[in-house]
């Protein structure tokens, strides 16, 4: 068959409908049962599936592969036979397919999460993908299918595998809540920008709640990707009627809505949970002969963290690089860094935010320091502690792919310049992990003193990065900033070369402070050379947005060239400083992670997720009189209560959740060392907690253990795939106050009905909790549960109303 990117050019492919519903429909997924193991115990029950949804018009169809990775497999003990159940998935599948249909082999996320949401490093998510790639690529898929992610950087991990291990195309999809961000808080535009910038060719959506949920999603992805779009929406939510799973969207809702999907560009649509082949035939049907929308995609440089993303174009404000994160000359972070902590660096990332910068540089070069894990250890947090994009500065390649694997959105890279060494390395590690750059024109002779010179290098940069693969788009070139000291004519020399570079189509960067190295005033003469810089048509400005001055150049310069619209975020300022009384200059405004006091830096601690640092802080809190019963009931408690609330708001997400817990769980146990006799805080109750048989699922638990326990409540962790038997003798054993359940799939959801039953039985007087992606507070209530709790933070709630009587 012809290559489906090519067919996509000109055309909609529609793809098949659930797999699941389609096995269960069948009596095959009993509790217990691996769904990809049916590959080898039932084939012809596969072929049959596949069969039915290509009859039913689809032109893609999965392969039964989706928990088919070595990690997942091992949960039933099936770890050996990886590479004969995927080449048994593909091979099913291209029996069925016949030249008719494409096969696209499935790929889902792993049992376990990668750092800081789990314990999982990016190289061994990377290797375990890789592997299943590779035995899918040999079976003779047709492209590749990742699917269902709530995590970018798993996400990433996955693409970036997959393209290393196979030349088959790569469809990129994720999951969103409401179709507005993933649970590790990723909103759709930002997915496209980093799995875009990673190699993906087809970026889209899947499973969430119903396609009407992903209308405005598709809208995002494609507003900011020029590839493919796909999309397969479940038939709604779920429901357990008469313990069979129903879902409510018809055919004709499934076809009205594919309608509008292809209105919006999108190229591949189909169905998840809940859709068979009647949802297909409809689908095909209303899409028969229709070709998808053109889409008009922005130009510009794009950046991303985990949760925002940064756009630099022509008619946008130039960007703020905060370059205060260096502890070259700096002995309070050098100090911090030394000793192992990062609390210094979370102070400066979280005081230039506030003071707008729009990306923040990372540097972690210092002497007798470990360069490598200070970037991973600084990459990592400081992605946790503010919102906007990092920029990775450093010489030490080694360093830069640490950082890279560690950070989760799309970074810039700082730098590369014009020797063969750097082009040879620094290039290569952006196109692969999908990074921008700055390119610095100088070479193994130096800076170029002629501005013809430094233009010529700048073009030798951006040709050998976009021909790597890295986009034109994403390279800024940084022309650098003489010191007039010395070089009387050097300022000029660099606003003439920002000239011709920006005719070239290229952006450009500057570091400004270096111009008035050895003069007096020195922050008068960066404020002014900032200004022509900006006039010249600078893109990108590296300094200390905590200076006010050099803040109120960048403004005003901002206005002057029109890069600021309508003196939008001139005018914006200005009624800050207004309000807050402060005309005249943009103070730095103090970090939010370390006001005065103890007992606000013990409550930030737990707020900023502070691991490192929280031992010393009760330390230091004791010395000075206060009692440990006191430090966590007044100040570590409230604050974990406050992470609750920004939770709920959706100002933070599973990251921060994470870490505070963590933090918190560090600072409980120091202190339980401590506490006097009779001081001990009162347990808030007993649960016992466990996946339902049948179901080896555990994340969402155990993150609603992590919660629980730093809430006071002593947990008796029963694991997963625990029957009902082992569950109630567990809650007679630990007198337990309550029983939370969870599960993830439909085909599991009954279990907890009988669970709920055999207490209610034998009279046990135990509250009971029910949780997971698959349950409602409706499912619930029919059950007998006493509370549903919708996430971690719900749990803490459900579980302190049940006890109080509420």
């Amino acid at each position: 068959m012809e290559n489906i990117l090519k067919v996509l050019k000109n055309k909609i492919l529609v793809y098949d409908g659930a797999f699941g519903t389609m096995l269960q429909g069948k009596g095959l997924l009993t509790p217990g049962i691996c769904p990809e193991e049916l590959n080898l115990t039932h084939p012809d029950d596969i072929v049959d599936i596949h069969l039915q949804y290509v009859f039913a018009g689809a032109n893609v169809i999965e392969t039964n592969t989706f928990g088919a990775s070595s990690m997942k497999l091992r949960e039933y003990g099936l770890e050996k036979k990886t590479k004969e159940i995927n080449a048994a998935g593909v091979k099913l599948a291209k029996k069925a397919a016949k030249g008719k249909a494409y096969v696209a082999a499935s790929i889902g996320p792993l049992p376990k999460q990668l750092q800081p949401l789990g314990d999982l490093s990016f190289d061994e998510a990377y290797r375990i993908f890789y592997e299943q790639a590779e035995y899918l690529s040999e079976a003779g898929a047709d492209l590749i299918i990742i699917e269902t992610m709530s995590d970018i950087k798993e996400i990433k991990a996955a693409v970036i595998a997959v393209k290393d291990a196979c030349r088959l195309p790569v469809q990129a999809q994720m999951t969103f809540d409401k179709g507005k961000w993933t649970v590790s808080g990723t909103p759709p535009e930002v997915a496209a920008v980093v799995l875009g910038a990673c190699g993906a060719d087809i970026i889209g959506a899947n499973c969430s709640s119903g396609p009407e949920d992903l209308i405005g999603t598709m809208q995002a992805i494609g507003n900011n990707f020029e590839g493919y779009l796909s999309v397969l929406p479940n038939a709604g939510l779920p429901e357990l009627v008469d313990g069979k799973t129903i879902y409510r969207a018809t055919p004709e809702y499934m076809a009205e809505h594919a309608v509008t999907f292809a209105k919006l560009g999108v190229n591949l649509i189909g169905g998840c949970c809940g859709t068979n082949p009647s949802h297909i035939k409809a689908m095909a049907r209303a899409l028969r002969n229709k070709k998808p929308a053109k889409r008009a995609i922005p130009c510009g440089l794009t950046l991303a963290s985990r949760t925002k993303l940064v756009r630099l174009a022509p008619d946008t404000l130039p960007m703020v690089i905060g370059e205060r994160i260096n502890p070259t000359n700096r002995k309070d972070l050098f100090a911090d860094l030394s000793a192992g902590k990062m609390t210094v660096a979370r102070s400066d990332a979280a005081a230039q935010a506030q003071n707008g910068a729009s990306i923040l540089d990372i540097n972690m070069g210092a002497a007798g320091l470990d360069e490598v894990e200070l970037m991973k250890g600084a990459i990592a947090n400081i992605q946790n502690t503010v919102d906007l994009p990092l920029a990775i500065d450093t010489t030490d390649e080694r360093a830069l792919e640490a950082a890279l694997k560690e950070y989760a959105g799309k970074p810039l890279i700082n730098s590369v310049n014009g020797k063969k060494k750097s082009m040879e390395t620094v290039i290569p590690l952006a196109a692969h992990y999908g990074a921008a750059l700055i390119g610095l024109t100088i070479d193994e002779k130096g800076i170029p003193a002629k501005v013809g010179e430094r233009v010529s290098m700048a073009k030798k940069i951006a040709g050998a990065a976009v021909k790597a693969g890295v986009s034109k788009d994403d390279i800024l070139i940084d022309c650098l900033t003489l010191t007039v000291s010395s070089e009387p004519e050097g300022a000029k020399l660099t606003l003439e070369a920002i000239r011709k570079i920006k005719g070239l189509g290229l952006k450009v960067s500057l570091g400004v402070s270096n111009v008035s190295f050895g003069l007096p005033n020195r922050r008068a003469l960066n404020a002014g050379f900032l200004s022509m810089a900006i006039g010249a048509g600078l893109d990108a400005a590296i300094i200390n947005p905590n200076d006010g001055q050099i803040m109120d150049a960048f403004l005003s310069a901002s206005v002057l060239v029109n890069r600021d619209k309508l003196a939008a975020r001139y005018i914006g300022e200005m009624k800050k400083r207004e309000s807050s009384k402060t005309a005249g200059t943009a103070a730095p405004a103090k970090s939010a992670a370390a006001p005065a006091g103890i007992e606000g830096r013990l409550y930030n601690a737990i707020l900023f997720g502070e691991r490192d640092g929280i031992k010393d802080l009760i330390a230091e809190a004791i010395a000075g009189g206060m009692k440990p019963f006191d430090i966590n009931i007044k100040h570590l408690v409230p604050a974990l209560e406050e992470v609750g609330r920004k939770f709920e708001r959706k100002e933070y997400f599973l990251p921060q959740l994470i870490l505070a817990a963590d933090t918190m769980k560090i600072a409980f146990d120091v202190l339980k060392r401590k506490l006097a006799a009779g001081e001990t805080q009162k347990s808030s109750g007993t649960i016992v907690m466990a996946t339902v048989e049948g179901d080896v699922h555990d994340i969402g638990k155990n993150i609603v253990i992590a919660v629980l326990e730093n809430y006071g409540f002593s947990i008796v962790d029963l694991g997963k795939n625990v029957s009902c038997a082992e569950i109630v003798a567990a809650a007679k054993k630990h007198k337990a106050d309550i029983v939370g359940l969870s599960a993830l799939m439909t085909t599991t959801m009954s279990e907890m009905e009988k669970v709920t039953g055999a207490l209610a039985a034998q009279k046990i007087p135990a509250k009971t909790i029910v949780g997971g992606a698959v349950v409602t507070q409706a499912y619930a209530k029919r059950i007998g549960a006493d509370g549903y709790a919708k996430d971690a933070i719900d749990a803490v709630r459900v579980a302190k109303e049940l006890l109080s009587g509420k």
